[in-house]
């Protein structure tokens, strides 16, 4: 049955309801994994764990220093070069991913870009950032994703146990106004991902949504640094070590806490002092 989604008490609700009808739990290994955005960050240190289970695990990226990178780090990795941002190159992915893996069973949108954006100065952020390295947040953050689900899922129900993994991100639920298309493209993620989930209720897919906090990668390119920010937030290993156990726990929003960013935030109802900064 398929229920409206009215605020988080009825998510939470729809959340366990799901985590009761499943009786299969997730496995970490014995799987097939396709990671975008995996040749560094979040994606690389779940690609990591994933092999450490004893999955298959193929990763795209954009550029090729970055994925011969992450093979020499990790040489078990098969790498693809793909620009999810466009259309044709989504394609061929997933022509030469399920002509190379049959047995593919688990897809990550994982890719994603930061950009701070003014919209004081019109259009004027905008097109210096596409301009600059001609990547776009709604593309990447959102229209890649939902048209990646929608040329996957067919294969993905055909496989016995299959799971599809949205990155989406704590400011979607406390936004930042430096970062307004970013944060606006996680929170659309998280609604993709609640209306995925019902639709694919009854076949073998699950959809999981990790939402991590503030982790220290090379998402936003610097701009922290350029806000003033000392604390860069969680490593890789913090985050993901946790993330993986709460898969394998079926925990379909999976919310890793970083402590110090709680103990900014009481007494500030508004966000903690990193997220009210004025900028």
């Amino acid at each position: 049955m398929w229920i409206a989604i009215i605020g988080d008490k009825r998510t939470q609700i729809l959340r366990l309801h799901f985590h009761r009808r499943e009786e299969i739990i997730m496995k970490i290994g014995g799987n097939t994994v396709l990671i975008t955005g995996g040749a560094t960050g979040i994606g690389l240190a779940m690609a990591g764990e994933f092999l450490k289970a004893g999955s298959e695990v193929i990763i795209c990226g954009r550029t090729d220093e970055t994925l011969n990178q992450a093979k020499a780090r990790l040489p078990s990795l098969h790498i693809k070069k793909c620009d999810v941002a466009k259309e044709a190159e989504r394609e061929q992915l997933y022509e030469w991913a399920v002509a190379n893996f049959q047995n593919l069973n688990v897809l990550v949108n994982n890719a994603g870009i930061q950009r701070m954006i003014d919209f004081r100065k019109g259009t004027q952020d905008l097109l210096r950032h596409r301009a600059e390295d001609g990547e776009d947040e709604i593309g990447v953050n959102l229209k890649a994703p939902v048209y990646l689900t929608a040329l996957f899922t067919p294969h993905l129900m055909k496989q016995k146990e299959a799971a599809i993994i949205n990155v989406s991100s704590g400011l979607a639920f406390f936004p930042m106004a430096p970062m307004p298309v970013y944060c606006a493209t996680k929170a659309a993620v998280h609604t993709f991902c609640l209306t995925l989930r019902q639709q694919l209720e009854g076949t073998s897919v699950k959809v999981f949504e990790l939402i991590p906090p503030m982790v220290d990668t090379n998402l936003d390119k610097g701009a922290r640094k350029a806000r003033g920010q000392t604390y860069f937030g969680l490593t890789t290993d913090e985050f993901i070590i946790p993330a993986m156990k709460a898969f394998e726990n079926d925990e379909y929003e999976i919310r890793v806490q970083d402590p110090k960013l709680a103990a900014m935030r009481e007494g500030h109802p508004g966000g903690s002092p990193l997220e009210q900064k004025k900028w």
